[in-house]
């Protein structure tokens, strides 16, 4: 007879491992089923030759330290899972190219981001410093929403909350331009749509705002031993609490009981039973390895209403130089042929924007002594690889397109990279579609945008998707995007769960 658990977590992504962590941790009988030989999903790192790379992590937001921790560090500190957190305080470079062009690097703190956006564009300081005393602002709000479990007192939020209500509903657009903030001053704040994957045109303001500030406030975070760091930490949260972990276990059918509830998953061939499921995995993948008969229909026609979100394409060098010696200076370098975000999204596929990282800025001893590592990320779309691409010309599409950006970073900094590549690696959607099994190798999950934005997802996700005894955290849930949100989607899913089977608040 098949064991049966309190939970059952499917897939070991970032939101996963939070989630099975907070249940085993409250003491629920936990197990967490992955697919793949390590934890981590993205959230983990690859060898080629002398070198370690990661997959998809530039940096972390929402983290903050010991002494002013924001959201992540909470998580991580409240579960006891051990990070070795390293900080970098120029947030990021940001490179037009073109005689209108620019070259603007920006500090971490309100004031300094302040005074580097006035020096950029004089007279924009006031305006910009107004964006950020929206945060607090828009934090109490949904306080407040929290409060009131989604179901808010409308006279309250108008006579209380009236700032929320203002940017709540409109682009980060429109709010930049109601403040006053120039044209080159807001092309230069929103260089960060590329982290969310839509232009800031149809982005909505209080998601935008919530990475800013973040970012600026307490600057970007990433572990000393990479994103594995990460993974580890809280599969040994899982393990000291008794939970069980295992590995090269990939679901592949979700169970339902007489009642239409999901009551356990088959993995490997056995029937695993649980009284909540949580699944890390798209729903998209989950309605797939489900009877058609217990999919409710606004549950089917609100995921196939939705759109993929963006993938990434990759470029991993290990160099046989170091930084200095490569006359390498910065962290993160956002590169772009114009300054207008909706441009930048339209024409991604001819280099409009792409961002190249080099870890040894902040971690030295990220690779060898004497060498270093970048990272070029190219944000696009599983539909963005030509529909015609032949599996045996795969090979020269994904070398051609290494080729042409390298070139173009030399031409850009005066630099010598090909000369040094000691090890390179690849990849695209297809290469993400195949190792997450997300549809178009999507990394987060679907676009929040449009009517599906991070404000509509909050506020209805409750009667999102239906069916009893199973939830989803991850990209595809109601905070969406990144690493940061997926470890607050996990805690909040996870607790849910807590609550739901031993009662409370």
């Amino acid at each position: 007879m098949s064991e049966k658990y309190d939970v059952i977590v499917v897939g070991a992504g970032n939101a996963g491992l939070v989630a099975a962590a907070t249940t085993a941790k409250n003491g629920l009988k936990t197990l967490l089923l992955e697919k793949h030989n390590l934890p981590g999903g993205c959230a983990t790192s690859f060898r080629r030759g002398r070198f370690e790379f990661e997959p998809s992590l530039h940096e972390l937001a929402s983290v903050g330290d010991k002494e002013h921790p924001d959201t992540v560090y909470k998580i991580f500190d409240n579960l006891g899972a051990t990070v070795d957190w390293r900080y970098e305080h120029n947030i990021f470079r940001a490179i037009v190219k073109g005689c209108d062009g620019y070259d603007v690097t920006l500090q971490a703190g309100i004031d300094p981001f302040c005074d580097a956006m006035e020096a950029a564009v004089p007279g924009c300081r006031a305006s910009v410093h107004r964006l950020f005393e929206y945060y607090p602002k828009v934090t109490d709000a949904l306080a407040y929403i929290t409060r009131m479990k989604g179901k808010p007192n409308g006279l309250v939020m108008i006579t209380k909350h009236a700032d929320f209500m203002k940017i709540a509903s409109h682009s980060v657009e429109d709010v930049m331009k109601s403040l006053g903030i120039p044209e080159k001053a807001r092309n230069i704040i929103n260089t960060y749509w590329g982290y969310l994957g839509v232009p800031t045109d149809e982005l909505n303001c209080m998601h935008f705002l919530n990475m800013l500030y973040s970012y600026v406030v307490h600057g970007a975070a990433m572990p000393y031993k990479r994103s594995h760091e990460l993974s580890l930490s809280l599969a040994k949260v899982i393990l000291d609490a008794g939970g069980e972990i295992r590995y090269n276990s990939e679901a592949t059918e979700f169970l339902y009981d007489g009642n239409g509830a999901v009551c356990g998953v088959l993995a490997n061939g056995e029937t695993l039973f649980a009284r909540e499921v949580i699944s890390n995995v798209i729903p998209h993948n989950v309605f797939n390895m489900s009877d058609p008969k217990n999919i409710p229909e606004t549950d089917l026609k609100l995921a196939n209403a939705r759109t993929f979100g963006i993938s990434v394409s990759t470029i991993y060098l290990g160099l046989d130089c170091s930084m200095e010696e490569l006359g390498i200076h910065d962290y993160t370098v956002f590169v772009m042929t114009d300054a207008n975000p909706r441009k930048q999204y339209d024409d991604r596929k001819n280099k409009s924007l792409y961002i190249v990282n080099c870890l040894n800025k902040v971690i030295p001893d990220s690779s060898p002594e004497g060498t270093c590592t970048m990272f070029f990320t190219m944000p696009t779309f599983g539909c963005d690889v030509p529909k015609d691409l032949k599996p045996e010309d795969y090979k020269k599409y994904k070398n051609r397109l290494a080729e042409e950006y390298i070139e173009d970073y030399e031409k850009l900094m005066g630099i010598d990279i090909r000369s040094h590549i000691e090890e390179i690696s690849i990849a695209t959607p297809v290469t993400f579609a195949r190792y997450l099994g997300t549809p178009e190798g999507t990394i987060y999950g679907y676009a929040l945008s449009g009517w599906d934005n991070i404000l509509g997802r909050i506020s209805c996700e409750k009667d999102e998707y239906t069916i009893k005894g199973l939830s989803f955290c991850g990209g595809h849930a109601f905070r969406g995007d990144g690493y940061s949100s997926a470890y607050v989607t996990g805690d909040t899913i996870g607790h849910r769960v807590v609550n739901s089977i031993k009662g409370g608040n």
